[in-house]
C-alpha cells in the first residue's frame, strides 16, 4: 500500500485536511492510538526501537506528524524508524511536516520590549528553545541528509468545533485579565489544510526551513470583547473594555499595533507558496 500523505496522530486537522484530500484526489491514511475508525492503530513511543509498529504503516510521500515532539531523540528516532522500515529502499525517502506552534516566539531572548513599542516576529526571528522547539531544530538538521523536512509553526487554530468566541470567559475572566490581554493571532483549518497541501505538492520549496503560519491578521482582543461580551449589559468583558479604554486613553479600537505587544509576520509562507488564507477573518460560523 502507497499514499501520498500519511497523517500520524489523526485529529482535528485531519477533519479539514482529509475532505481537502478526497477533493483533490489527493490519496491519504492516518493513525490513531487506538486505530479506530478506518484508521491504523499506531502509538509513536521515542525510545522504542522495535520496527513492528512501523511496518503497519504505508508508504508516503510525506508523512504529517500533527502531534508535538518534545523529547531529545524523537524527531530523527521517527524519521529513522520510518524510513527503515519501508519495503522499498531505493524508493526516494519520504518528506516529513511537523507542526509546531507558534508561542516558541512569545518571549524571544534576543528582543525586549520597552512600553508602548511592538514586538515584530517573522519565522527567522530568535525564538525560545523549549523541548518542543529544540524537537523541532533536530528535525530541521535531517534535512537534506536523512530526509527532506519542514516545520509549519501555527497561530492558534479555529474552525469546526474550536469557536473563538467560546475563548473568551477563559481568556478574560477579571477586568485585570484582559487588561493584559494584547494580540491574538488565528489559522484557519481549512487554511491550514491548504497550507498542508501546498508543501506537500513542492517539497522542495519548504524542505529544511520552519514557516510562520497565520491567516495575515493581528486580533485585539479588547476589540474582540467589546463585540462578544455583551451579554450582561452592566458588568463582563464590554463594561470593562470601556472602561479600560477611559483609563488608558484609547480612542478607538482596535488598538494600534503599539499596544498590542506581540505581532506574528507570516507574508513568506503565502508568498513562497502563491496562496492567500480563505478564511482570513474571525467570523461567528466557523
Amino acid at each position: 500500500m502507497s499514499v501520498d500523505i500519511l497523517i500520524i496522530g489523526a485529529g482535528w486537522t485531519s477533519t479539514f485536511l482529509i475532505p481537502l484530500c478526497q477533493e483533490s484526489q489527493i490519496s491519504y491514511a492516518a493513525t490513531t492510538r487506538s486505530g479506530a475508525g478506518s484508521t491504523i492503530q499506531f502509538d509513536f513511543q521515542p525510545n522504542s526501537e522495535d520496527p513492528e509498529p512501523y511496518k503497519r504503516l504505508p508508504d508516503a510521500k510525506t508523512v504529517l506528524v500533527t502531534f508535538p515532539l518534545t523529547a531529545p531523540g524523537a524527531s530523527e528516532s521517527l524519521v529513522r524508524m520510518y524510513i527503515s522500515t519501508r519495503q522499498d529502499t531505493t524508493a526516494t525517502p519520504a518528506a516529513f511536516i511537523q507542526l509546531g506552534t507558534t508561542s516558541i516566539w512569545d518571549k524571544a531572548p534576543d528582543q525586549v520590549a520597552s512600553p508602548g513599542s511592538s514586538l515584530f516576529y517573522d519565522r527567522h526571528s530568535e525564538f525560545t528553545r523549549t523541548g518542543r522547539a529544540n524537537a523541532e531544530v533536530e528535525l530541521l538538521a535531517l534535512s537534506p541528509s536523512v530526509a527532506p523536512t519542514t516545520v509549519l509553526n501555527l497561530a492558534g487554530l479555529w474552525g469546526g468545533q474550536r469557536v473563538v468566541r467560546n475563548w473568551l470567559p477563559r481568556v478574560a475572566p477579571t477586568k485585570d485579565a484582559l487588561a493584559a490581554k494584547g494580540s491574538l493571532h488565528l489559522i484557519h483549518g481549512l487554511d491550514l489544510a491548504r497550507a498542508i497541501l501546498a508543501v506537500h505538492s513542492d517539497f522542495s520549496k519548504a524542505a529544511g526551513q520552519r514557516w510562520l503560519l497565520t491567516d495575515g491578521r493581528v486580533y485585539d482582543w479588547w476589540d474582540l470583547a467589546s463585540a462578544w461580551g455583551t451579554e450582561n449589559p452592566s458588568d463582563g468583558p464590554a463594561v470593562w473594555v470601556r472602561e479600560l479604554m477611559r483609563e488608558r486613553n484609547v480612542r478607538v479600537l482596535p488598538r494600534n499595533t503599539e499596544l498590542l505587544g506581540r505581532i506574528l509576520d507570516s507574508r513568506d509562507f503565502w508568498f513562497e507558496f502563491g496562496l492567500a488564507p480563505l478564511r482570513a477573518r474571525i467570523e461567528t460560523s466557523n
